[in-house]
């Protein structure tokens, strides 16, 4: 009887150590997975960051060829043309990611960016009115303010670029954007304030400086701001300035401006030097 005993608790733990080999074996599974799944992530986003931005295009592609209804691959391939400055493949590629269901704000955001490259600015304008206001990022905002300097719609544009400026620590973009937006209005003054602040912010942008000296010279003063300049930068923006005098009739004055330019660069500035050989051939 002793023995008949022993039966059931044997079949008992044959039972438990089943039950514990089986919950072994998917708590392996589920590590391997998330292994997997990890080293994925991983993977994608060094593709869509510092990887060539073709060979990136060509790897999301393959696994969309597998998984075609992957957001995550989606989300690569838009982004990975985008930087490879295929904007209308990127276009279209934003478009099917903002479609699918796990689609998220961010993602609408991106496909009005995409829009915006290729010229659509009616599509992302609707694409961005379709975004709930809550959804409060710097990008949408600064993507806002150009649909409505497009638009022309100055007192739109000036609120969501001052808004856009707030929501991040790097705001230097945002104010050289902003003030080519105050330049094409005729508000030398206005731009002339908003440049030199993105200088401020970022002291090597040469395209705010440059900006800066256009909205200089278009109120007819000719020096140079004082701002960090590298002797190649000091050169071209004597250029510029050139270029606006020379616009405006003040011919004298464009060429000292190219002299000055060919004197200052370090090395041959052929540009100025043809532009001075023409306006001393024209007497």
């Amino acid at each position: 009887m002793r023995h008949l005993s022993l039966i059931p608790i044997c079949v008992i733990s044959a039972l438990a150590l089943s039950g514990c080999q089986r919950a072994g074996e998917a708590e392996v599974e589920r590590a391997v997975q998330d292994v997997i799944s990890t080293d994925e992530s991983n993977l994608n986003d060094i593709m869509m960051t510092v990887a060539d931005p073709d060979e990136a295009v060509a790897y999301f592609r393959r696994n969309l060829d597998q998984q075609p209804e992957k957001i995550s691959f989606q989300r690569g391939l838009a982004k990975s043309l985008i930087r490879a400055k295929r904007n209308t493949e990127a276009a279209s590629a934003w478009a099917r990611v903002a479609d699918h269901p796990e689609a998220t704000h961010e993602d609408r955001v991106d496909y009005a960016d995409a829009l915006i490259r290729v010229g659509e600015w009616d599509k992302a304008e609707g694409v961005l009115d379709a975004i709930p206001p809550t959804y409060e990022t710097y990008r949408r905002y600064r993507l806002e303010a150009m649909v409505a300097d497009a638009n022309k719609e100055w007192a739109k544009a000036d609120s969501f670029y001052d808004t856009a400026a707030g929501l991040t620590t790097k705001p230097s973009g945002v104010f050289n954007n902003w003030g080519y937006s105050k330049l094409t209005r005729g508000d030398y003054k206005g731009a002339e304030r908003l440049f030199t602040e993105a200088i401020t912010y970022d002291p090597g942008l040469f395209t705010a400086k440059n900006n800066l000296v256009l909205a200089r010279g278009a109120q007819r003063n000719y020096d140079l701001p004082v701002i960090q300049m590298t002797p190649t930068e000091r050169a071209q923006l004597y250029h510029t300035l050139a270029l606006t005098a020379i616009k405006q009739g003040d011919v004298s004055i464009g060429k000292g401006l190219l002299q000055d330019a060919i004197d200052t660069h370090p090395q041959h500035f052929d540009p100025a030097v043809r532009a001075l050989k023409a306006l001393e051939a024209r007497g």
